[in-house]
């Protein structure tokens, strides 16, 4: 960020040392200048260079770009459709810069190889039926094949089926926190509806409707547990505003919506001691502590306090700005075996057991 921040400064300085410059050749009247608007061969070979200095900088920004920030994209889908998902985006992301690449350098050579000369006089093409043939018909093309892609992969992820083995649960979003719903022992999450969440004494955390039976044995958390390989069907509401969740790791992202339930499932693959011990989570959290233990240091200097060492978790976070404390909206998601989600989720209140 420094880097960015110096390279900025350094651009804004350029600038303005050659503002001041014009300003003062405009102060000096004895100078003989040129006031015509026409550019001549000297002005257009001199822009001709500058575009193809300007399409070095834009591929060494890439290539440093890559470099210096590469690491903070998201490690390895830890769920079974997203590794699907990278495949797309990555697909799709080659596609980008190989054509982005191609495209940058013929535009910018020719605009230095046609550039205007006294002694070339331009050639005038009306049209070419060959040639817009080809660059619509192939972008069209390559464009109808990423799109039907990535509609039958939607269509996959959102075609959610009856499955009597998939765990059940309810996210539940308001201004500014998660909570989540599980379906009890009966695998059937009960009636809701914000009318009921003053009841018993704010107990009622997401309005569960008591005179449901179906909603008796259900139970609401504030960190969200997820068992290793079986299927999670996410049932999301919300009681005030628009929001968003949004579980980067997994790839997936739903909106919450006021006055109507929608519905997202997945099926996480890695637990979160399997991630926390990835080749590149392992270099993020290092890279992250060092940061740490350095401001640390400057801390403990001052009297002050030193900061935690970071560790990795799961994490479902609000990807709409729902107001001041939208930055702060997220709650912890652990992912773990079965058997220690099975104790986890045994050793919770259900709701009849909480109001009573």
């Amino acid at each position: 960020m420094n880097t960015l921040l110096i390279f900025v400064v350094l651009i804004l300085v350029a600038i303005a040392v050659w503002q001041l410059t014009k300003i003062f050749e405009l102060s000096q009247f004895n100078i003989k200048k040129d006031d015509s608007q026409i550019a001549n061969d000297k002005d257009n070979d001199y822009n001709g260079k500058l575009m193809f200095a300007f399409l070095a900088f834009i591929y060494l920004f890439t290539i440093f770009s890559f470099w210096e920030w590469g690491e903070v994209l998201l490690p390895r889908s830890a769920s079974e459709h997203g590794v699907e998902i990278d495949t797309l985006m990555w697909v799709s992301m080659a596609l980008i810069l190989f054509v982005q690449t191609i495209t940058q350098a013929v535009l910018h050579y020719f605009s230095y190889r046609y550039r205007g000369k006294k002694t070339q006089i331009a050639f005038f093409l009306t049209d070419n039926d060959r040639l817009e043939f080809i660059w619509t018909i192939i972008p069209a093309i390559v464009l109808a094949v990423l799109i039907f892609a990535g509609l039958f992969q939607w269509t996959s992820i959102t075609n959610i089926e009856n499955n009597d083995e998939a765990l059940v649960v309810e996210v539940y979003a308001q201004q500014f926190n998660w909570k989540a719903r599980y379906a009890g022992a009966d695998g059937v999450l009960g009636d809701a509806n914000v009318r009921f969440l003053q009841d018993f004494d704010g107990l009622n955390l997401v309005g569960i409707d008591s005179s449901d039976p179906n909603g008796l044995d259900d139970i609401v958390v504030q960190e969200l547990h997820l068992p290793k390989g079986r299927e999670v069907i996410f049932k999301f509401r919300s009681q005030d505003v628009l929001h968003s969740a949004f579980m980067p790791h997994f790839r997936a992202q739903m909106n919450c919506v006021p006055g109507m339930i929608t519905e997202f499932a997945f099926t996480p693959n890695l637990t979160t001691e399997e991630m926390r011990q990835t080749p590149e989570m392992t270099a993020k959290v290092n890279k992250i502590n060092k940061i740490r233990y350095d401001k640390s240091q400057k801390l403990i200097a001052n009297g002050e306090q030193p900061l935690d060492a970071y560790q990795f978790d799961y994490l479902l976070l609000c990807n709409k700005v729902c107001g001041a404390s939208h930055y702060n909206m997220q709650m912890k998601i652990i992912v773990e075996e079965e058997k220690d989600f099975n104790k986890w989720i045994s050793e919770q209140k259900t709701f009849a057991q909480t109001i009573q």
